[in-house]
């Protein structure tokens, strides 16, 4: 009998889920933890980390999980490398749904850097608005350039204090070209530090930049181990359905 475990917390991760729900497949939806009020799902759900490699082989056997799809953000590395190791000690098949980057359009004024250090190094030493669209685990280096008026966007209102004043909008994507406009064009942003997380929900921000003609610093994607990939939902049943008929 399949009984899948996926790794989640982003909307294709939803749409996988009630894709599987409808299916009648048994399977178990985890949440990492981050989001304090995450998003309902269709099937039995667990929030937090497994507690590292041995956590999550250990919940896979004991679970008698069969399969293992790893659907969380392009940029949760941790985890989806504790992920193949894991099922690689548990003897359990793994397959990643991962949307494909953004790729630059005509118009588009990127600066690419490898991580948050970079994008940091990357910003001007003129004052600035700057709009960080990245995630409150990984703003903090930019208090090294205190001089710039931040505008971060959180999906959870900040339980601590931030490392630097910033103003902060709170709310949940996907998010709209218009609404984007209108808020790059309000706040008077000059500048744009994004995750290249790929997909529609986010993208936006990006068209918008474009539109306007301002830069972005684009964060690349951490390097993982060569895993067993897929961009569709469509894609992860069928492999669901094969590997259930061959007795993996």
């Amino acid at each position: 009998m399949t009984r899948a475990l996926i790794l989640g917390g982003t909307a294709d991760a939803s749409l996988l889920a009630a894709e599987i729900a409808r299916a009648g497949i048994d399977a178990v939806y985890s949440y990492g933890g981050r989001t304090r009020a995450p998003a309902d799902q269709p099937l039995p759900t667990r929030i937090g980390g497994f507690g590292g490699v041995s956590g999550l082989a250990d919940y896979i056997r004991r679970e008698n999980i069969t399969h293992v799809i790893d659907a969380t953000h392009p940029f949760a590395a941790e985890m989806s490398r504790n992920a193949i190791v894991a099922c690689a000690e548990a003897g359990t098949p793994l397959i990643a749904l991962e949307r494909s980057p953004w790729t630059k359009a005509p118009g588009d004024s990127w600066i690419e850097v490898a991580d948050v250090n970079a994008a940091v190094a990357a910003l001007p030493v003129a004052p600035a608005n700057v709009f960080l669209a990245i995630g409150r685990q990984h703003i903090a280096p930019f208090a090294s350039k205190p001089q710039h008026a931040y505008t971060l966007r959180f999906v959870d209102p900040p339980e601590a204090p931030l490392p630097f004043a910033a103003d902060v909008i709170v709310s949940r994507g996907p998010f709209t070209l218009d609404g984007e406009l209108d808020t790059l064009r309000t706040r008077g942003i000059a500048w744009i530090v994004a995750r290249n997380s790929g997909g529609d929900g986010a993208r936006a921000k990006i068209d918008a930049a474009r539109m306007l003609s301002l830069p972005v610093i684009m964060i690349s994607r951490p390097g993982l181990p060569e895993r067993l990939r897929v961009e569709s939902v469509a894609e992860i049943m069928q492999w669901l359905d094969h590997s259930s008929r061959l007795g993996a």
